[in-house]
């Protein structure tokens, strides 16, 4: 095993409960494949960081499982049940199977819907997290957590996602990284953050479902992507 080395889990949760906030510009079956796809570009960038060696989706939803598994993610199921606390308890429980079977690791939980990361914010963010530590990357509104890392070996991932994540992080001892990371921070939840992301450069699987609905801005203008 190498020195180090991160092991990184993302939540989805159902498709048939995902992303509501675009329900007035999208219908269902066309949120369901943006989630798909946003997932897909967040996994490939994660993918691409020397320094992550294994993702792991935990979701209750087969169709997320199976296109987790098409990228070469692992997978561990949720129960469909699940809530929003029920999310931390199922990425906590992730986290503590990855140390079961890999030993003392460092872990990364990143929110599922990145569309617009690059493999080099990534780089850069882990390079920044003190080691020993808790850290977080706060999301571009300023109160949600796009990504929350444990350089530490021992300290339990202790995730604390849902409304008000950021401070609740930091209550808790996590450090506020502050690194230029636009891609990183853009989660997306409303039609302002799928523009949002398409300007800073979404991923090619974002940019192709966004083309095949009629998503009306500027998916067909070339914004170079490299994963």
């Amino acid at each position: 095993m190498r020195p180090h080395a991160v092991h990184a889990v993302i939540a989805v949760k159902s498709l048939d409960r995902a992303k509501s906030r675009l329900a007035d510009r999208l219908r269902p079956e066309h949120r369901a494949r943006l989630v798909l796809a946003m997932l897909a570009d967040t996994v490939t960038a994660t993918a691409a960081v020397a320094e992550i060696v294994s993702v792991t989706v935990v979701t209750p939803d087969p169709a997320v499982a199976d296109m987790a598994r098409t990228l070469g993610a692992d997978v561990h199921p949720e129960p469909r049940q699940s809530q929003a606390e029920g999310l931390n308890t199922a990425l906590a429980a992730t986290a503590a199977a990855l140390r079961d079977a890999h030993g003392p690791v460092d872990l990364l939980a990143l929110q599922a819907d990145l569309p617009a990361l690059r493999p080099e914010e990534l780089s850069g963010m882990l390079a920044a997290a003190p080691r020993g530590l808790r850290s977080i990357v706060i999301d571009h509104e300023g109160n949600g957590t796009a990504a929350l890392v444990v350089r530490d070996p021992i300290a339990a991932l202790d995730p604390r996602f849902g409304p008000g994540s950021a401070r609740s992080h930091i209550d808790a001892g996590a450090v506020d990284l502050t690194g230029d990371w636009p891609g990183l921070r853009l989660d997306v939840d409303t039609p302002a953050d799928l523009d949002r992301a398409v300007a800073l450069g979404a991923g090619n699987a974002t940019r192709a479902v966004l083309r095949d609905i009629g998503w009306p801005s500027g998916v067909h203008e070339h914004v170079p992507h490299v994963c």
